[in-house]
């Protein structure tokens, strides 16, 4: 009976024993094969591949890297699998809509100075960052000043200096010569941020002309009085600047005539492709800022920076698209002038993947 109760004994030890080892070993591979960051360490080279051709198919022949200049930058992996696809997707629709013959003249613009002038440039890193005001800008640039060495942290940086480019620190492309341009343009890290374009011009409005930050008294005082004074239908309208005389002002197929007057101050409502020659310059990734929570460090991860410098916090839900505010804005303007408006902002819809308002659709 001992001998029973001990040989029992031993195979019921012998079972937990073997059930421990599988729990070990269970834990060990998972450990193993899975990075605790969320970054698929099995499938990083692949998404580097994938991303690699679509930039080097972006590219004519002449203009593609060479073994010198090869990025840095890692794609995100893990929890961000997605990300690459997106960033993937977003560079064919480019592509696709550059060479939509029918949307020719609201997609191309020549890369002049004016273009040049929204370029920021990180030699030290090899970064290009063209500017697109209205869609978090400030918070970029000061990526771009810590990376040049300006200062040592984000939090560092006095806010009159971020704008001051005497003192940022950031050099211009346009400051460089022809030749260096092209370098630059041929083998830096390229990338530049959209949002919604009818919801970035309520964000101009409301900060140029509602607003107005007392540095830049020329928006109320100078270019509201110029917009008013051709574009407001009834001239016995006291008040400031209204929306609807902004929209008649931006939409008129002979707009240009007081952009020439305004002089650089347009760029907080000029189109993305005037602004940044999407389809001219070969960027390498275009952030959207409904989901700049995700393109942030996806773009400092790409740009092999995330090491270096981290975006600023994004304050909860201020990304996300407001589709009533929107609507309320444009709830008061004619169905003529919101299409004069869409028609001059169609390029900038098509090419980024905006959809058409509803309220244009009705």
């Amino acid at each position: 009976m001992s001998d029973n109760m001990h040989h029992q004994w031993l195979l019921l030890a012998a079972c937990f024993w073997v059930i421990f080892m599988f729990m070990v070993a269970s834990k060990f591979i998972t450990l193993t094969f899975k990075d605790p960051d969320g970054y698929g360490a099995k499938q990083e080279p692949v998404i580097l591949t994938a991303v690699t051709k679509v930039e080097e198919a972006h590219k004519p022949e002449e203009e593609r890297w060479s073994e010198e200049f090869q990025p840095t930058g890692k794609a995100f992996t893990g929890n961000l699998i997605r990300q690459p696809l997106v960033h993937m997707e977003r560079l064919e629709l480019l592509r696709n809509v550059c060479r939509d013959a029918a949307l020719r003249n609201l997609s191309h613009t020549a890369v002049s100075k004016f273009v040049l002038d929204r370029i920021f440039v990180c030699d030290k890193h090899k970064i290009l960052f063209c500017q697109t005001p209205k869609v978090g800008n400030t918070q970029w640039k000061k990526v771009l000043i810590v990376l040049n060495g300006a200062y040592s942290s984000i939090e560092d940086i006095p806010e009159n200096i971020v704008h001051d480019h005497e003192k940022n620190g950031l050099p211009r492309l346009s400051s460089f010569s022809d030749s260096e341009i092209k370098k630059r343009l041929n083998l830096y890290f390229k990338f530049f941020i959209v949002r919604d374009p009818f919801e970035r011009l309520i964000s101009a409005f409301k900060d140029k002309f509602v607003h107005n930050p007392r540095f830049e008294p020329w928006y109320r005082h100078e270019i509201a009085p110029g917009i008013i004074r051709k574009y407001r239908k009834n001239r016995t309208e006291t008040r400031g600047l209204q929306f609807e005389d902004f929209v008649r002002y931006l939409g008129d197929p002979n707009h240009r005539w007081l952009d020439v007057q305004f002089g650089d101050h347009i760029i907080h409502w000029v189109t993305y492709v005037e602004l940044c020659a999407p389809c001219e310059i070969t960027y390498s990734v275009i952030g959207h800022h409904e989901t700049l929570e995700d393109d942030a460090p996806y773009i400092l991860k790409a740009a092999g920076i995330d090491h270096l410098v981290s975006y600023p916090t994004i304050p909860p839900g201020i990304t996300v698209y407001n589709r009533t505010k929107v609507e309320r804005y444009f709830s008061g303007i004619s169905k003529r002038d919101i299409r004069r408006l869409y028609a001059r902002f169609e390029g900038d819809f098509k090419l980024f993947g905006y959809r058409e308002p509803d309220f244009l659709l009705n």
